[in-house]
């Protein structure tokens, strides 16, 4: 009798199994987030160095993916051996911040946002976005901070 019940209560909990993978199968997907690509951040990339070229900057570019790893980097000619390192944290501090630098400086000294290990208060990092996606962020150093702003949002405004 109890073969019995072992048996009825095995083939129950398959068919439960079963179905419930079939309806999992069976569920959309949710679409995969919008991965920033080497090709992007090469476009990201040209459209901020021409932006420096265009007004003489020599900079530091360094365009990075959503988890601040660095897919392209320039160091124009005559630019800072330093500018390097703040090209990079002023990325990193877009990537952890979800802001630019300028905005993360101004809600850090307001106390409205935790502080960012190592993270840049001042102008020249942007987000990279697809509609409400962070997917990279450019960061410029070597110029002034306005200036490396404006460099860096020619760059990001080529993705939409």
């Amino acid at each position: 009798m109890t073969r019995v019940i072992s048996a009825r209560l095995a083939l129950i909990l398959l068919g439960v199994v079963l179905s419930t993978n079939a309806a999992l199968a069976q569920a959309p997907a949710a679409p995969a987030p919008q991965a920033l690509t080497y090709e992007m951040a090469v476009q990201v990339i040209d459209a901020a160095e021409a932006e420096a070229r265009r007004n003489k900057w020599n900079v530091t570019i360094v365009v990075t993916d959503a988890a601040g790893m660095p897919v392209v980097l320039r160091r124009l000619t005559g630019a800072s051996p330093r500018s390097y390192d703040i090209a990079m944290r002023k990325a990193a501090t877009v990537v952890a911040s979800k802001m630019t630098t300028a905005e993360y400086g101004a809600k850090l000294k307001e106390k409205a946002v935790t502080e960012v290990p190592n993270g840049i208060t001042f102008a020249g990092g942007v987000p990279i976005m697809t509609g409400t996606e962070l997917i990279g962020a450019v960061g410029t150093s070597g110029v002034q901070a306005g200036q490396d702003e404006i460099i860096s949002k020619a760059g990001a405004a080529v993705i939409k």
